[in-house]
């Protein structure tokens, strides 16, 4: 008899907190999915990794199951790296059908979770300062795919506008631009007396302990302006529904991705050199390094048959052409020299 499981897959994170955090979601989700078996995994730097939650799936029995991203937009890890490892998994246990899901991507429900949190840091802050006298800076993954980036920018201006704030900036933690510490100088510049700087991430991590720090050296040079850092989405219950919806889209057969404006199938301005590159992960030589990892590494082969079901995408290495942007596109890590 045929069973169907649930796989949430992460990319993982070297932050102990993440990875529980993490943890915690896919259990809020499994609570919700009672008539399921529900695992989880990372791509990197944390186990276990995507294979051993399919191996625990298999285990129980499912030979049909769900994968759905646990990601907010589709860049290269949901696009390249997450199908790569579903495919070759797919391959190596032909009995088994893997289906994937389409990423969060922008959600109402994720729009009002980020607002929730908006507002509970702004009450928190105190009402001495009216909503149109502060600025909101939304702050994104960043990622060398431009139309990912572009919906960080879009929800951006859903919380700007629909709280109300008298402005709004968009920055991303690496690989575009601009990053933190100079969208903070810019916006501080702006006259605003009070900056609210919400992470737009699911979890916690070293990237947004890193901008909870850039605020605080912006509070620091900027004395005269009240920096707010808001809490990032986490577990809200707003955005397990999200992830649930993903899960039933995969059942139903309606989750399309939206494949309008990928650069690796259109000539998106700036990128037009990576239309039509195959696929390829560059993850598979670190899964499973890093928290929880066992010594020595992942520990087993790999097999490199690539294939996708809706089109081909390029390969994580691919060189990002604003590489040399003044405001970016180094990493929080690098900028901070770690």
């Amino acid at each position: 008899m045929s069973r169907t499981g649930v796989m949430v897959c992460g990319h993982g994170s070297r932050d102990p907190q993440a990875v529980e955090e993490f943890r915690i979601f896919a259990a809020r989700v499994a609570e919700r999915l009672p008539d399921h078996d529900v695992e989880y995994g990372f791509l990197e730097f944390a186990r276990p990794i995507i294979r051993d939650g399919l191996d625990a799936l298999r285990a129980k029995d499912n030979d049909r199951i769900l994968a759905v991203p646990g990601m907010l937009f589709a860049a290269g890890h949901a696009k390249n790296d997450i199908p790569s490892v579903l495919n070759r998994y797919g391959a190596e246990h032909p009995g088994t059908e893997v289906i994937y899901g389409r990423d969060l991507a922008v959600d109402a429900r994720l729009v009002r979770a980020a607002g929730a949190r908006i507002e509970a840091a702004w009450a928190r802050a105190g009402n001495g300062v009216a909503r149109h006298e502060a600025l909101l800076v939304v702050v994104g993954r960043g990622t060398s795919d431009s139309d990912a980036n572009s919906n960080v920018s879009k929800v951006s201006r859903m919380l700007w506008e629909g709280l109300g704030f008298g402005w709004g900036e968009t920055a991303y933690s690496g690989v575009t631009f601009p990053l933190v510490a100079p969208a903070l100088a810019h916006a501080a510049r702006l006259g605003y007396r009070r900056i609210v700087v919400f992470p737009y991430f699911l979890f916690t991590g070293v990237l947004v302990k890193r901008i909870y720090d850039h605020t605080d050296e912006a509070a620091r040079l900027y004395p005269d302006i009240e920096f707010v850092k808001a809490g990032y989405l986490n577990d809200h219950p707003l955005v397990v529904e999200a992830v649930l919806d993903r899960v039933r889209e995969i059942d139903e057969g309606t989750g399309n991705m939206n494949c309008q404006m990928c650069k690796y199938r259109e000539q998106v301005l700036g990128f037009e050199d990576e239309v039509g590159l195959a696929q390829e992960s560059h993850h598979h030589h670190v899964e499973g390094i890093g928290v929880g990892s066992a010594a020595g590494g992942h520990g087993h082969a790999h097999g490199h048959g690539h294939d996708h079901r809706r089109h081909r995408h390029g390969a994580g290495h691919h060189p990002y052409p604003h590489a040399d942007h003044p405001l970016g596109p180094r990493s929080l890590g690098e900028a901070d020299g770690a």
